[in-house]
């Protein structure tokens, strides 16, 4: 029996910072009521690291307590997706792939999870049949229909990305393109200040509980801050090739494209890499990427988070890394106004004795 009422509940975790766009614009398109669960807090932290074991990373760990926030709104049909393949052989880690068995598994109550699968390396798994998979729980079964919401998906997230490459924040992308808008940021890259690359995935950077709103804080310390979402695919991609890299993770142009891109940019100081703690597909590439950085005489700095990340710590890093990176510029910009001066008096030196 069809599902009749098109309401849907969305974790504000994982693949939300990827994909919410497009599926906003998706659902919507088909008359889709859809209700986020509400920004991270300690309490959803606590109850999704509750269900599941310790070693489990902590963005697991949230995306559970969000699940677990949406039945407390009251809502009964609950998206969660399992992304499998995003291109022939390009996988997400284990985790991602079968979030639908492990929802299913550990939070108990009664609603209708609604799953779909999204395999690139399999036939017959591709976006178009994800996407029917979706809603044919909802007696939607129109492929014309469908294939008019998917367009209605794309223009929106394509809106959203040309704002973010554009330098706008997220939420402020995210509510334009939602409006219809596109707003485009005037300010140009000037390349004043510190500029530092944040190189993480979108539900470890953009989730403010979860890194401590670590773009206000550099911006606190008078940092200019770039992450992948500001690059076309065409530079995440140059961005691997840049490192000499193998593409395997669904992800990795997030973290290995975005620092091969900004490593070799010379509008930026230094990179700042963020992980969670247990992550085995992050920590080979944050090993490839620090060895690599080596070439390019950029400092690097790592920071693990868990859900028992202290706060203080956390800004006592970035603090003495954003202060070398200060004194190096200055240091730099001195010894360059010197060359620069003592190549102008050797000049007139010359031109007076000849």
């Amino acid at each position: 029996m069809a599902i009749k009422e098109k309401e849907l509940g969305m974790p504000r975790a994982l693949t939300y910072y990827n994909y919410f766009p497009f599926l906003y614009g998706f659902f919507t398109n088909l008359g889709f009521k859809i209700i986020l669960s509400d920004p991270t807090t300690k309490k959803t932290l606590v109850e999704g690291a509750s269900l599941v074991v310790t070693e489990t990373c902590l963005p697991i760990k949230v995306y559970v307590g969000h699940v677990l926030n949406l039945l407390e709104k009251g809502v009964k049909n609950i998206f969660v997706p399992s992304i499998q393949s995003v291109a022939p052989k390009i996988y997400n880690c284990s985790k991602i792939r079968g979030l639908p068995d492990l929802i299913r598994n550990v939070v108990r109550g009664e609603y209708n999870l609604i799953e779909a699968t999204l395999d690139k390396s399999e036939k017959n798994l591709g976006l178009f049949e994800f996407l029917k998979q979706a809603v044919e729980p909802f007696g939607i079964k129109d492929e014309i229909q469908i294939k008019k919401a998917l367009k209605a998906g794309f223009v929106l997230h394509n809106n959203f990305r040309v704002m973010m490459q554009n330098n706008l924040n997220f939420e402020t992308a995210l509510r334009n393109a939602k409006e219809g808008k596109v707003v485009i940021n005037s300010k140009k890259e000037t390349g004043e200040g510190i500029n530092v690359a944040l190189v993480a995935h979108g539900y470890n950077i953009y989730d403010k509980r979860v890194c401590m709103d670590v773009f206000k804080k550099l911006k606190d310390l008078g940092v200019n801050v770039y992450s992948a979402f500001q690059l076309t695919d065409e530079q995440l991609k140059d961005g691997i090739n840049t490192l000499e890299a193998e593409m395997y993770w669904a992800n990795q142009l997030e973290m290995t494209g975005a620092a091969g891109h900004y490593l070799k940019s010379d509008l930026i100081d230094g990179l700042i890499t963020i992980t969670a703690f247990g992550c085995g597909p992050d920590s080979l590439m944050i090993e490839d990427i620090k060895r690599k950085s080596k070439n390019f005489n950029k400092p690097l700095l790592n920071l693990t988070i868990d859900e028992h990340t202290g706060e203080a710590g956390f800004v006592t890093r970035l603090e003495a890394f954003c202060d070398m990176l200060f004194r190096k510029k200055r240091t730099l910009g001195k010894i360059a106004k010197d060359e620069k001066k003592a190549e102008k008096e050797f000049s007139y030196s010359s031109s007076v004795s000849s």
